[in-house]
């Protein structure tokens, strides 16, 4: 079964196996809903979850202690790709599109998707390209007109200077 990096245990909490996870889900009740994590190579059973400001914290199955929260530290988590929730008509996965083709709407080429960030608030789309460096492009309508997951290509409009930055 494929598996998806979601976070890493960051710290132990308390003494009855808790632990800390430093999220990389754009979901916060991502640990809410999947019922089941790998941590370390060994699949847990997630007990329950709750919230130190946004950082979960959970308790999963095998890890019963201090001790075992604490050699989960610094550990990978991850999930099965068969327990993402289905996505709506136009909806697609970033990990489905690393590696598309970004084209303009002539269909010349402009690079390689190489990820789309939300760091600041809002989508980056961020382009690798050849012998320049990486492109920022905002994911929004005026700038990304369509992306095809079956021929995994991204059509983007770009304005005059962009990709001068």
């Amino acid at each position: 079964m494929e598996k998806i990096e979601i976070g890493k245990v960051s710290a132990p909490v308390a003494m009855k196996g808790e632990i800390k996870i430093l999220s990389y889900s754009d979901e916060p009740d991502r640990f809410e809903t999947i019922g089941r994590v790998i941590i370390g190579g060994t699949e847990h059973e997630i007990e329950s979850v709750r919230y130190k400001g946004a950082a979960p914290i959970i308790k999963v199955s095998g890890i019963d202690d201090r001790d075992a929260s604490e050699a989960a530290k610094g550990k990978p988590v991850y999930m099965y790709a068969e327990d993402l929730p289905e996505l709506e008509e136009g909806e697609f996965y970033v990990r489905d599109m690393i590696g598309a083709a970004v084209v303009r709407e002539d269909g010349s080429a402009v690079g390689t998707l190489k990820d789309i960030s939300g760091a600041s608030g809002q989508d980056m789309y961020i382009v690798e390209r050849e012998g320049a460096k990486d492109l920022l492009i905002p994911g929004v309508p005026e700038f990304i007109c369509d992306v095809d997951l079956e021929s995994r290509k991204v059509t983007v409009r770009l304005i005059d200077g962009l990709e001068d930055l």
